[in-house]
């Protein structure tokens, strides 16, 4: 019998009495079968629980020392101070049925993507149907996924983010105020915007001290390198548009002749009432050593959990990677947290997750966001030095210094080498020569495809047809289980593969102008995204706040792009089949439309495909110097052979699972 309770009612409420009880109190809310009750295989039958966890960080642990803030935070009678996080569990009925890893999924802006991404479900933050679970990839190898809040900007709406209550930072029991910088940039023309990453206002932003615009500044410009021009103060003020009629709001920003598309908006003002941001990173830390490590009493996993893997997808991977820099896998009874990270499309960025007055959903791309703060040195998983600066790093000291580093997965697309600098993360700062990464660490590049997989083919906001690979669940499935196979068993994934100088696979941007086949109709970029070096002040990477706002831009770190061959399509990395046996040019850039604004400039996150012609009178007319299909396939037996064996000698070499070898050559039948 199916037995389903209510989310509103409280299950369970257990109070933990630890000496070190980072989680002080869970509880559950709600627990039900998962999937109608479908069996996985071996796994058997999965269930859900969700509900609340709370915490208590010790600012006296040396496993807190680099959270921004603690000090400044409110504590309770016992000198810690409080927090709290939503949290969501999926795992075998029977915990002892699964394979013995917890999966943590890195939610992004309070979304889930790991039932999308491995399971191809459909998409939701409430996962509990058989739409849901998808194929059932992670229950049928019998995972046990779990997700929780730690993003402190992410709001409640109807699609039921996760979310995490961090405190606000007091100076002296007084409200803390400075100074903050936000980039505002809008796909059409609109009146006012929220102070967030997306016009929808996700994102919880740092109100104004005052609707008084008098101190604040706000200047627009076409392009981040043209001169700002400054928006008189009578026309603009902090408030919103709705249905006609201004509404005064410190956390929105009114343009009385309206933001132009494209245009970049800059606000400096004087902010208040800053959340301690870091320790949403510890709710991350401290959800997963609870389930990990907890005792029987409390943990619906207790003696079930061998290893923890950590997987984030763009932001959400960034999340990781930053995690690692600050030395956060490690909690505060000096226990290891993750064994294994899988971080998906993060370029080399990191992020604004342990900073005053900073927004963790801002991030750099060509055209916006240059002065986030989403790439800084170290940028590498080993240690180097910047020549421009003269600063030596390594982005996982901290973690090395622990013991507890895990195994790191790195996959990138060709949207990151070309708007979130993923060269980076294997040259050097000058993008003079490649590094030789540790071996605990792989980098993998998916040639041609986009940052988020495969898309409609629809322009959306861009010139050409958005790409339509599928890139995202199928390299990932493989590269999951190899990481597991890493952490619980030692057998080492396939080398790093990615694009490198020493081959000349990674080249200028100069370079791949001259590569790149002059398409009709196609115009090409103007530059890549080249993060500049940012000055926010002495005492930015040290304790998080900024003294310049907006920072000082020096001199741009040097990225490199994958080259390509005589189609435009990538060369190096992995090469999934419909590259290897093209039907068209994958890129993972495509240049906004006119009336999106800034027609020159990159889309933040969006590649393109461009078919070939079908025939070669077609070709030579239009005058486009790609072969067409039917020279290059003179057979449709002829195009699934070639692809089915570029399928099966991706699988041999680790990473493709036979089930999408199958597949891939099942969809290229039916086209």
């Amino acid at each position: 019998m199916k037995i389903f309770f209510s989310r509103i009612i409280i299950i369970a409420a257990f109070f933990i009495g630890l000496a070190h009880a980072e989680v002080t109190r869970i509880e559950i809310t709600g627990r039900s079968p998962f999937a109608e009750g479908k069996v996985f295989g071996a796994a058997g039958a999965y269930e859900r629980l969700e509900g609340r966890m709370y915490f208590e960080t010790d600012p006296r642990n040396a496993a807190n020392e680099r959270i921004s803030d603690l000090q400044r935070a409110p504590r309770n009678a016992g000198g810690r101070v409080e927090s709290w996080a939503d949290f969501f569990l999926l795992k075998p009925t029977d915990a002892t049925k699964g394979n013995g890893v917890l999966l943590y999924d890195v939610n992004n802006r309070g979304n889930m993507l790991a039932l999308w991404t491995f399971n191809d479900g459909e998409r939701t933050n409430d996962p509990k149907s058989e739409s849901h679970a998808g194929h059932g990839f992670l229950m049928k190898h019998g995972f046990s996924v779990l997700w929780c809040g730690w993003n402190g900007e992410v709001q409640a709406d109807d699609t039921r983010r996760l979310l995490c209550g961090l405190p606000v930072a007091t100076e002296d029991g007084r409200t803390i105020t400075g100074r903050a910088h936000l980039e505002i940039s809008t796909t059409e023309k609109v009146f006012s915007r929220a102070f967030s990453w997306s016009p929808w206002g996700i994102g919880a932003a740092f109100p104004s001290i005052s609707l008084d615009n008098t101190d604040a500044t706000l200047t627009m410009r076409p392009q981040r390198d043209a001169e700002g021009i400054e928006i008189p103060h009578g026309e603009w003020a902090f408030g919103r548009m709705e249905e006609g009629k201004f509404i005064p709001d410190a956390t929105h920003v009114y343009v009385k002749a309206g933001l132009r598309p494209g245009w970049l908006y800059d606000l400096v003002y004087t902010a208040k009432e800053p959340r301690v941001t870091g320790l949403g990173l510890t709710a991350l830390r401290d959800c997963v050593a609870f389930f990990r490590h907890g005792a029987a009493k409390e943990n619906p996993l207790a003696g079930a959990v061998q290893k923890a893997c950590v997987f984030g997808i763009s932001q959400s991977g960034r999340v990781i990677h930053h995690f690692l820099h600050e030395g956060l896998n490690t909690d505060e009874q000096g226990r290891a947290v993750f064994d294994g990270a899988l971080i998906h499309v993060a370029g080399s960025g990191k992020g604004m997750f342990n900073h005053r007055f900073r927004m963790s959903t801002e991030f750099g791309t060509q055209h916006e966001g240059h002065l986030s703060g989403s790439e800084f040195f170290p940028l590498a998983p080993l240690p180097q030095t910047d020549p421009i600066t003269g600063a030596s790093g390594d982005s996982l000291a901290r973690s090395r210094k622990s013991g507890h580093t895990p195994r790191l997965l790195f996959t990138q697309t060709s949207t990151e080498y070309w708007s979130r600098a993923a060269s980076l993360l294997h040259t050097d700062v000058e993008g003079k020569g490649d590094l030789t990464l540790p071996d605990d660490v792989r980098v993998y590049l998916v040639a041609g495809a986009q940052h988020l997989g495969r898309s409609d083919g629809s322009p959306g906001i861009c010139q050409q047809p958005r790409n339509t690979l599928d890139d995202r669940g199928p390299v990932l499935r493989a590269l999951l289980l190899h990481l597991v196979d890493w952490v619980k068993h030692g057998k080492t994934p396939p080398p790093s593969r990615h694009p490198r100088m020493e081959d000349h696979t990674l080249v200028s941007f100069d370079e791949w102008k001259s590569q790149f086949p002059k398409i009709p109709g196609c115009r090409l970029p103007t530059q890549a995204y080249q993060p500049p070096r940012l000055d926010f002040g002495p005492r930015f990477h040290s304790q998080g706040i900024a003294d310049i706002i907006p920072p000082k831009a020096g001199k741009p770190f040097r990225t490199l792009l994958p080259a390509v061959n005589a189609d435009g399509n990538e060369t190096s990395g992995i090469v999934l089949p419909e590259v290897a046996v093209p039907r068209g040019t994958y890129t993972g850039w495509n240049l906004r439309s006119p009336q999106a604004g800034a027609e020159t400039m990159l889309s933040p996150l969006d590649g393109m495909f461009i078919p070939f012609a079908k025939t070669k009178a077609e070709r030579e007319k239009t005058g486009d110097p790609r072969l067409s299909l039917e020279e290059r396939h003179p057979t449709r037996e002829d195009y699934l052979s070639r692809l089915a064996k570029a399928a099966r000698k991706l699988h041999e070499e680790g990473f493709l699972l036979e089930e999408d070898v199958a597949r891939i050559i099942e969809r290229a039948s039916a086209q």
